[in-house]
């Protein structure tokens, strides 16, 4: 069979590339073709083209970048047009994906859905869309599979695929790690400041603002993939902070507390079992628009699916020096930690077991058959 799998961004390369492995396993004789990044091409796909082109966040950058996203749309619906495939699979990147499987239904491709846009936290009329355009949608959160059928939609609940990618990843030495990336012997807290620039720019410099008042700890940024050293190096101007790049699940496996920019990010951190201040910062007229548009009382993944406040979120004003290092002070209490912890386990069970890209690749080729 033949397949092509849309994802737009870091994390839908991470569970995009984990499909495509998935797909491979049950389908010997898979062609599959991708939008995506090195984890979905490492995996054996044909990389058409990298996330990196594509990543646009918040409503000002997005009109900032309209026709470069729209002649993306255009070479996307050619390429699938030319390549033929048997499926089109779509991770995520709503603003993108809807548009093509629009076009896809309309064309006779089968079109299926794996990790749905976030319908459910704003503009639900999108669904009538999903409804209209995709042939099979294959969720990964369990409350979506709710919202959906209040809408007569019938979707599958396949699990998280985090817990695929924390579960199968090699083990680090933490000793060893320390002297690879030249660490101190200090507990770590890692800072998680986004994959995009826009976010990191916002994120970054109030995070750093903390590292003097808390020498005890070493401060060490996860560098995202779509970004080099050098972008960073601007907002370093202390010894006690580490830059290491694309190595986030490492870093997150020995620190002893983080500070996350909210996104999937946040939920990795939890399935770590590290304590985190979520934070979020975006430009005032993003902020103002998505304020009338998200319905949600949270905004982290772990309190949207706990349904309550399990991590501490501050956003936009809130998220300064005095409250972030406030927040701090106290994920590094031992009470606390313990409480948070407990809340984690509860977390890891909703979110169901292992198998969430066997299970969708599985679905994929049985809608095929």
């Amino acid at each position: 069979m033949k397949y092509y799998i849309i994802a737009g961004e870091a994390s839908g390369d991470l569970h995009g590339s984990n499909l495509i492995k998935a797909l491979f396993k049950q389908d010997k004789n898979a062609t599959i073709r991708c939008w995506g990044g090195d984890l979905m091409e490492n995996a054996g796909a044909t990389l058409v083209k990298h996330y990196k082109e594509l990543a646009f966040m918040g409503f000002v950058e997005v009109i900032a970048n309209i026709p470069t996203i729209f002649k993306n749309i255009a070479f996307c619906k050619k390429d699938i047009e030319a390549f033929q495939p048997d499926v089109v699979v779509f991770i995520d990147y709503s603003g993108f994906n809807l548009r093509i499987a629009k076009w896809a239904k309309q064309h006779k491709f089968r079109t299926n859905y794996y990790i749905s846009p976030q319908v459910w936290a704003s503009r639900s009329s999108r669904v009538e869309k999903i409804k209209r355009d995709v042939d099979m949608m294959n969720v990964i959160l369990p409350f979506e599979k709710k919202f959906y059928a209040k809408h007569n939609y019938e979707v599958n609940f396949v699990g998280h695929p985090l817990l695929d990618a924390i579960a199968d990843r090699k083990q680090v030495n933490e000793a060893n790690f320390r002297k690879e990336h030249q660490l101190s012997d200090k507990k770590i807290i890692a800072l998680l400041p986004g994959s995009r620039k826009q976010e990191i720019v916002k994120m970054l410099s109030v995070m750093l603002s903390l590292v003097d008042d808390f020498k005890e700890y070493q401060f060490v940024i996860a560098g995202a993939p779509s970004q080099d050293f050098e972008f960073y190096q601007q907002f370093i101007k202390t010894d006690n902070v580490q830059f290491i790049n694309n190595k986030t699940y490492d870093l997150l496996s020995v620190s002893f507390a983080a500070l996350v920019t909210s996104g999937t990010a946040t939920l990795e951190t939890a399935m770590f079992k590290i304590p985190q201040v979520v934070c979020y910062k975006g430009s005032a007229i993003t902020f103002a628009i998505a304020k009338r548009i998200i319905t949600l009382k949270f905004i982290s993944l772990v309190n949207l699916i706990m349904d309550k406040e399990v991590v501490t979120e501050l956003i936009q004003s809130d998220f300064n020096k005095k409250k972030l290092t406030k927040e701090l002070i106290k994920i590094l209490d031992d009470k606390h930690r313990e409480n948070l912890f407990l809340e984690y386990y509860e977390l890891e069970k909703i979110l169901g077991g292992k198998g969430a890209s066997t299970e969708s690749a599985r679905l994929i080729i049985e809608g095929l058959q």
